[in-house]
Formats: C-alpha cells, sequence, structure tokens
C-alpha cells in the first residue's frame, strides 16, 4: 500500500527551481509548460523573457481572464465587456440568426448597448480561487478499484462542490483533477448567466481563406468577437481587466497567454499513446471524414441548407484537420524517439531510488494492461457515448432529459457524476436555453450517426438491434425527427419539471427511443469506467506520486479546461515546412483576396481598404505552449496590456497534445491593433473603440 503522507507530501509542494518536462518528465525547453496559476514559475519566466511579474501580476490576470464555453476570454474595460474569437461565439451568432437576417453573414455590429443581444445559454466564468481537495480524493478511493473507484471519486467531487457552492446560483465550484489524479483542486468560479453579443465580424472576415487556412500560417482573419456580461440588466462591474492598446507590435516581444486549454495527454505512457495512435485516432478520423464529406454535400444543396450546417460543418473541419497533425506526429519518428527516451529516464530514476519504486509499484505495467480492454471497448463506448446523436440537437435534449429523470431519483452520491446536485443547475440552464433547432440537420446527423454504429459495430449486435430494431438507419431518424415536439423549450421544461414520471408517460418518439436505449448505452458506460477508466486513474495516480518524488516540486500538469498561463516570444518560424515571418499585415491580406472561392474578402473590408492603414498588423505568430481551447486566450505583456487573442495554431503545432516542441510550436494570433481598425474603418463601432481606448 502506498504511503499516503509521502505522496501527499510530494504533490504539495510548490515550484522552485528548474521544471521539468510533462512529456514524461525531462528538462523543460524554454517556453514549454501551461502553468496553472498556483504553480507557475515566476523566476524561470522573468530569467527567460528578460521581464519582472510577481505573484501580483498572475492574480491580476486571474480575475482578468474568463472562460466562455468551451473556449476563453478576457476583460477589456471595466463595464462587462470581453473579448475573444468569433469562433468562439458562432453557437451565440446562429442562435440569434434567421435565414432573413443571418449574422454569419452580415456581422453583428449594434449601434448602443441597449441592441446587445443575449447568447441563449451562455455563461462566463470567473477563477476567483483555488483550494486543495487531494487528501480527501485520495481517501475516497482507498482499497476500491474498477467501477467502485471511479463512482466513489464522483461522489465525492459532488459533495465537495455542493458544500462550497451550495445553491449560490452566481457561483460555480469544480473538482479539478490534476497530473492524471496525482492532484485535486477546487475551483470556485464567479458566474455570469447574463451574456450578450456586443460585436462579430462576418464569418467571411473572421474565416478568410475557410477550411484550407485552418492551422496554418500566414493567415489574414480578424476572428475576433465581444461579448459582455451583465448583473440585474446592468453591464456588471469589472474593476479587473487587461489594458487595451492597439499599438503596433514589435518582434521578440514576450509575452504571456492566458486561457483555459482544453486537454493534452503529454503524461500517457508510451503504451497509451500507442493506442491513442492505433485505435482512437484512426476511428475518430474515420467517422470524422464521413460526417464532413455528408454536411459538405447537405450545404451544397441549397442556400438554407448551408446556413443551418455552418456551425457543425465548421467543427468537424477543424476536428479532422487536428487528428490530421496530431497523427502525423505519431509517427514521427524523432518526435516519439524523444518521448522513449524521456519516459527511460523516468523509469531509471524510479528504479535507483528503492523507496520511490517500493512505493511506485508498477504504474507502466499496469496501464499497458489496460490497453486491451481500450481496444476492446473503444468502438462501442465511442460511438453509443461520447459521439451518440452525431451532433443532433434534439437527441442531446432527448438524452439528457431521460437521464436527468432517472439519476434525480437517486441520492447524489450515487447519480452519473455530470446529474450530481452541484451540477443540476448548469443542465437545466443548458437544457432550456431557446436554441434553434433544425430538423432536416438533425436527422442528416441522426442518420449518420446510426448507419455509423452498424457500420462499426457490425449488424448483427445486440446493441445495434437495439439501437435500430427492424428499422433503417434513414427511416428511423426521419420518424424521430419528424415527431418530435422537444425544439419547443416548454415542452422540455414541462418533460424536465414532471421528473421521470412524465419522461415515462411521455409519447414523444425521441423520448421513447432515448429510454428505450438507456440499457445498451449505460451498460457499455459502466463497463468503460470498470475497466478502463477505474484501471487508468487508479495507476495514474500512482504514476503522478512517482513522478513528483522522482524530479521533485517544479512539474505541470497536462491541460484539463482550467485558467493557464504560457509564455514565449513574437516571432515566425525557420524550420523545413514552416518557415514565415512573424506578422501578416491588411495589405497583404488585399494581395492574397482573390476573389476566388476560398479567398473572397469580405465586401465591408474591401470598402474599407482605402481607410485602413496596408501595414496595420494583421496576425502574428507567438511562440506560446497552447492547444485547442486556448481560443480566445488574451495575449498579454507584463504591463497587463492586450496585444491580441488566441485563435489558431499551426498544424505542426497539434504535436503539442503530445509534448511541446519550441522549434516548431507558434500560436496564431489576432492583433488589437487590427481589431481596432476594424471598429473603427470598417464596422463604424467608435463607440466601442472609444469605450476600449477610455481604460
Amino acid at each position: 500500500m502506498r504511503n499516503p503522507a509521502l505522496i501527499q507530501a510530494a504533490i504539495l509542494a510548490t515550484v522552485a527551481g528548474a521544471a521539468i518536462t510533462a512529456l514524461a518528465a525531462a528538462p523543460v525547453r524554454a517556453e514549454e509548460g501551461m502553468w496553472t496559476l498556483d504553480n507557475f514559475p515566476i523566476a524561470r519566466a522573468n530569467q527567460l523573457l528578460g521581464t519582472n511579474i510577481d505573484q501580483a501580476f498572475l492574480d491580476r490576470v486571474q480575475l482578468s481572464a474568463a472562460k466562455y464555453g468551451g473556449c476563453s476570454a478576457g476583460f477589456v474595460s471595466g463595464e462587462g465587456l470581453l473579448m475573444t474569437n468569433n469562433h468562439c461565439v458562432r453557437s451565440c451568432v446562429a442562435d440569434l440568426s434567421t435565414t432573413a437576417t443571418n449574422y454569419t453573414e452580415t456581422g453583428f455590429a449594434p449601434r448602443s448597448r441597449e441592441e446587445e443581444l443575449k447568447c441563449p445559454g451562455g455563461t462566463v466564468d470567473v477563477l476567483t480561487d483555488i483550494g486543495d481537495v487531494t487528501e480527501r480524493m485520495h481517501k475516497a478511493g482507498e482499497g476500491l478499484s474498477g467501477l467502485a473507484f471511479t463512482q466513489a471519486r464522483d461522489a465525492e467531487a459532488g459533495r465537495i462542490e455542493r458544500e462550497a457552492c451550495g445553491d449560490d446560483r452566481d457561483r460555480r465550484c469544480q473538482v479539478v483533477s490534476l497530473y492524471r489524479g496525482g492532484q485535486f483542486k477546487l475551483y470556485t468560479y464567479k458566474r455570469y448567466s447574463d451574456v450578450r453579443l456586443a460585436f462579430a465580424p462576418e464569418a467571411a472576415a473572421a474565416d478568410f481563406g475557410g477550411d484550407p487556412y485552418n492551422f496554418s500560417f500566414p493567415r489574414y482573419s480578424i476572428d475576433a468577437a465581444f461579448i459582455r456580461v451583465y448583473e440585474d440588466g446592468r453591464p456588471a462591474a469589472t474593476p479587473n481587466h487587461f489594458k487595451w492598446t492597439s499599438d503596433r507590435p514589435v518582434e521578440r516581444t514576450p509575452v504571456f497567454v492566458v486561457g483555459t486549454p482544453g486537454a493534452t495527454q503529454r503524461l500517457l505512457t508510451q503504451d497509451q499513446v500507442a493506442t491513442v495512435r492505433d485505435v482512437y485516432l484512426p476511428l475518430d478520423q474515420i467517422i470524422s471524414s464521413e460526417l464532413r464529406g455528408r454536411l459538405i454535400r447537405f450545404s451544397e444543396e441549397s442556400a438554407e441548407n448551408e446556413f443551418m450546417a455552418f456551425g457543425a460543418l465548421s467543427g468537424v473541419e477543424n476536428t479532422f484537420k487536428r487528428g490530421m497533425g496530431r497523427m502525423k506526429a505519431l509517427v514521427d519518428a524523432g518526435f516519439i524517439a524523444q518521448r522513449e527516451q524521456a519516459e527511460a529516464d523516468f523509469r531509471a530514476r524510479v528504479a535507483a531510488d528503492p523507496a520511490i519504486a517500493a512505493e511506485a509499484g508498477d504504474p507502466w505495467g499496469a496501464l499497458s494492461a489496460v490497453q486491451d480492454d481500450y481496444r476492446d471497448l473503444f468502438p462501442a463506448y465511442h460511438m453509443l457515448e461520447s459521439r451518440a446523436g452525431g451532433g443532433s440537437a434534439l437527441f442531446s435534449w432527448a438524452r439528457t432529459l431521460v437521464r436527468a429523470a432517472q439519476e434525480r431519483a437517486k441520492p447524489s452520491e450515487q447519480r452519473l457524476p455530470e446529474y450530481a446536485d452541484s451540477r443540476l443547475r448548469g443542465v437545466e440552464s443548458g437544457l432550456m436555453a431557446e436554441r434553434p433547432s433544425y430538423p432536416t440537420l438533425n436527422q442528416l446527423q441522426m442518420e449518420w450517426w446510426l448507419s455509423k454504429t452498424r457500420e462499426v459495430l457490425t449488424a448483427d449486435d445486440p446493441r445495434v438491434e437495439a439501437l435500430l430494431g427492424a428499422e433503417s438507419p434513414e427511416a428511423l431518424s426521419a420518424r424521430l425527427v419528424e415527431g418530435t415536439r422537444l425544439a419547443d423549450p416548454a415542452v422540455r421544461r414541462a418533460l424536465w419539471d414532471g421528473g421521470l414520471a412524465a419522461i415515462e408517460a411521455s409519447d414523444d418518439p425521441m423520448i421513447r427511443f432515448a429510454l428505450a436505449i438507456q440499457a445498451p448505452t449505460r451498460a457499455i458506460r459502466a463497463e468503460w469506467e470498470d475497466r478502463v477508466d477505474g484501471p487508468t486513474d487508479r495507476a495514474s495516480e500512482a504514476l503522478a506520486a512517482a513522478r513528483f518524488a522522482a524530479y521533485g516540486d517544479s512539474v505541470y500538469p497536462d491541460a484539463t479546461g482550467t485558467l493557464r498561463v504560457s509564455f514565449g516570444l513574437i516571432e515566425g518560424s525557420d524550420v523545413p515546412g514552416q518557415k514565415f515571418g512573424p506578422f501578416t499585415t491588411f495589405g497583404q491580406l488585399w494581395n492574397r483576396a482573390t476573389g476566388a472561392v476560398p479567398f473572397q474578402a469580405a465586401p465591408r473590408l474591401l470598402a474599407a481598404r482605402d481607410r485602413i492603414d496596408p501595414d496595420t498588423v494583421l496576425n502574428m505568430a507567438v511562440s506560446s505552449d497552447t492547444i485547442g481551447g486556448s481560443s480566445g486566450s488574451p495575449v498579454i505583456t507584463e504591463r497587463m496590456e492586450i496585444l491580441g487573442a488566441n485563435f489558431d495554431s499551426t498544424v505542426m503545432s497539434q504535436r503539442n497534445a503530445y509534448g511541446y516542441d519550441r522549434n516548431v510550436n507558434r500560436s496564431v494570433i489576432v492583433t488589437t491593433a487590427a481589431v481596432a481598425a476594424a471598429l473603427r474603418d470598417v464596422y463604424g463601432m467608435g463607440r466601442l473603440l472609444e469605450e476600449l481606448e477610455a481604460e
């Protein structure tokens, strides 16, 4: 049995020296690391960058940054205004648009605050406190394994969150796993539930170049937008915010990128990475590719279809290209050799210390043993749980209503974790948001999911029979979508308030379908948690303790959608396959705008050509450590000046999921200089620019 005191002592140590890599554990290089704000290497950053930041800087940064949906954002005025990316507000823009008034095509430029429109279901979270709950979480899982282990941990997390936040609607509490179970923190957020769209350019300006330009540089995109948070019907007071500057950025300037990167997998063992390469990515890429093709065909059938599918297609195109970049990384012999060397060093250090070795046991062997179960269960788990519904909003609402009703009938600690008392309010809020749904798009998504599930699992799989019965994917999806009434928020409200009795009495075909497939879908989820998640989490906890003990106290965790700070320099790249300078300009945009798809510049941009200085920097590259979820992250100086917002990275940077490579890692930033020029000279948003510059 591992010594909890020894593990806890190692985990609770703070940064004090040279950091180690999160590849597996070798020396960190240059700008590597997505650091939590309670474990940031201040001295090392100052030494590398020549800056002079301190803890007070980090404290201000924490309260000036925010999480918006799956993206990042930063306050830029004292009146609740935040800057993020245009693609981060895409769902809000779509929800507010109609075929007659399509803000995706026209942009959204309200002339007054009174015209700012509420984003349905939108929330903004600002991190206010970080507490350590490692001891409680580790104790909850003592002596348990498999499904019992994951359930005990989930129940304890729910209790901690409930104790901390109770029924406070203005706060959100979340127990966060760091170091893959080596440490647990309680993150407390100030939550804003009234989020309004303040400005968004048209897609032609924000997404110039379309899919061919994703994950590349040079770029020529005004991928920026503004939202505003309100309290009691008025703009919220936000004294902590970044300082706006429209100055031209300077090459080699040190900058900090503040955001909520979604997920990295740098702490995986080589056996786990091989499973990602051989099992996860191939299946996910194949099915994403087919969905992409179906959405493209659907979009080409009519302008209305193109409008409906825009968001879904953009999302799957990003997923597919990101997966391509990651596949390239995992078949790069040099990159894999670096990971192997780092793991070998880690294992050698553990073996060289009898005390550490005795405490650690063999977590590598335990994780290796899990991989066969992962391979066996992944296709069914992925199709029946992770990708269930194919993105259909109607199916998602049905499954949420059914599972929430079933889970709410149980004590909170016995529920699926997403339906614990501490998280129900968020579930309810998302479910009741007045978002449009499009039957033909929903049918396409459902039909694709049902057909691919049958293809992957085979027609003879009893779970496929439970899904389809005697119907075809085409007939079943049509019947469910045509008959459901869940597009009406009032119907969803009645089913939610009516609980399990209302769900079981409902004759809505989508509800009946979601009820009918609970047995097979819950079964694969439980089996996955028992044979994959539980053993993986248990072994990862031991691996984390060994890593702390072997390398000391300067470790950064994998990204987990929590607030992080990374740093780097404004600079280009000079490696084979990726050679470019640090900046692009409006003048270069004019030259690149050929008028042929997809290089058609927005008409409003072209009309303002004579008013914009062609040397104004539009986009820039930064050597910071970012990943998906970093979109919208403020890029700031040590003086808290905001120079832009991260909106992408290069395709070679997609290896960043598994390890940082300073030579190729470049984040792509839309500059505040470009945003200011657009607000002033293109969209007539002088009032917004005055608010920004007045601060």
